[in-house]
């Protein structure tokens, strides 16, 4: 293969180096590791960036979910409807939130949750929607919020694929009780291992996840109420904090670089839509018929690619015992997508370079 590599993605260290390295190099002077002063600024820093009152860490971003969905009243016996496309954890947070997930089909052009799908699922047993922003879009907020309350239902959104996107320019994670973020490593901010947040307006739902992240206590040695050990560490904090600083300037680069792509790929294959002009680009995916024959293309052009999802959570046997309906938009668009290199260190000419790759393949 002539051709450098051109990998999906490129985690080792970049223009944030030296503030990653001052801010590691801080915590371990201090010598506090866990639910210290890092913690606190980060928390504050965040829930001002994300437009909320309160900002929680916790450990991962399927521990956000959980613990927000436990800490709106969800319990055993509830059901809450989750979209076919998404990462599997979405759904296994329900599960371990002690609910059930209901698995419900996608708008066929945004991949996300479908609002008539979602209403004709609903039964006495669904007491909430968990809308995920996928690919960093955000979902119909206008008509899912509607829908919400016009069932009386809870509305939790999934933010862990779009940091400070918005909808209407309003941002998500402030449209319901409150949204989860998952701060993983190839996520658009990023910790240096797992770490998540969750945001709410809600300061009595805030303290509950306050409390159950550290064991459920209200105070050392007092358990209220039976929790977890999910806090978010000083190490990652102080990483977060760091990087958070930059999230502006990568958004930008990141929605340059998409604009570029849609650009040089009309008319060559299809991409879901941008319905919002608050789009983060977590992710840039394209849908072929050819997907397997068209990522082997790539891969021998020596570019990288990944497949999200390769299976819609209708098709997991992990979810077998959950009610679904067919997802048959789902089910197509699982074996179509393909996800192209996307994120703020790649220059324009890699870009040009993936896009005439794709074009070639589809002369």
């Amino acid at each position: 293969m002539s051709a450098a590599e051109l990998p999906f993605n490129d985690l080792s260290p970049g223009e944030d180096d030296a503030e990653v390295r001052a801010a590691i190099d801080r915590v371990l002077r201090r010598g506090w590791f866990i639910l210290g002063p890092e913690l606190e600024a980060f928390e504050a820093e965040f829930a001002a960036a994300a437009g909320t009152r309160f900002a929680v860490g916790v450990g991962n971003g399927t521990d956000a979910i959980a613990l927000l969905l436990r800490a709106s009243g969800i319990k055993a016996g509830d059901e809450v409807i989750v979209p076919a496309i998404t990462a599997a954890f979405t759904a296994l947070a329900v599960i371990a939130a002690g609910a059930t997930p209901v698995i419900v089909d996608v708008d066929p052009e945004t991949l996300m949750l479908d609002v008539e799908a979602c209403e004709a699922s609903l039964t006495s047993r669904v007491t909430a929607l968990l809308p995920v922003h996928l690919y960093g879009q955000a979902a119909d907020m206008d008509k899912l919020r509607q829908l919400a309350e016009r069932r009386h239902l809870l509305l939790i959104e999934d933010c862990c694929q779009a940091h400070l996107a918005t909808y209407r320019n309003q941002p998500v994670g402030s449209f319901g009780v409150g949204g989860a973020f998952s701060f993983y490593p190839t996520k658009n901010l990023a910790a240096l291992g797992d770490a998540g947040a969750v945001v709410t307006q809600d300061g009595t739902i805030a303290g509950r996840i306050r409390r159950l992240r550290d064991g459920g206590q209200s105070a050392r040695y007092a358990h209220d109420e039976p929790g977890v050990n999910s806090r978010l560490d000083e190490l990652q904090a102080a990483v977060l904090r760091a990087r958070l600083a930059r999230l502006p300037d990568w958004t930008g680069r990141r929605r340059a670089l998409a604009r570029l792509y849609r650009a040089r790929l009309e008319g060559a294959i299809a991409m879901p839509p941008e319905r919002e002009p608050g789009h983060v680009y977590h992710l840039f995916p394209v849908r072929s018929s050819q997907r397997d024959r068209l990522q082997q293309h790539l891969r021998d052009d020596g570019i990288g690619t990944l497949v999200h999802y390769p299976k819609p959570l209708s098709e997991q046997p992990a979810f077998d015992g959950c009610r679904r309906d067919a997802c048959t938009h789902a089910a197509a668009a699982a074996r179509e997508l393909l996800s192209l290199p996307l994120h703020p260190r790649l220059a324009n000419g890699d870009v040009e370079r993936v896009a005439d790759s794709v074009r070639r393949f589809s002369l």
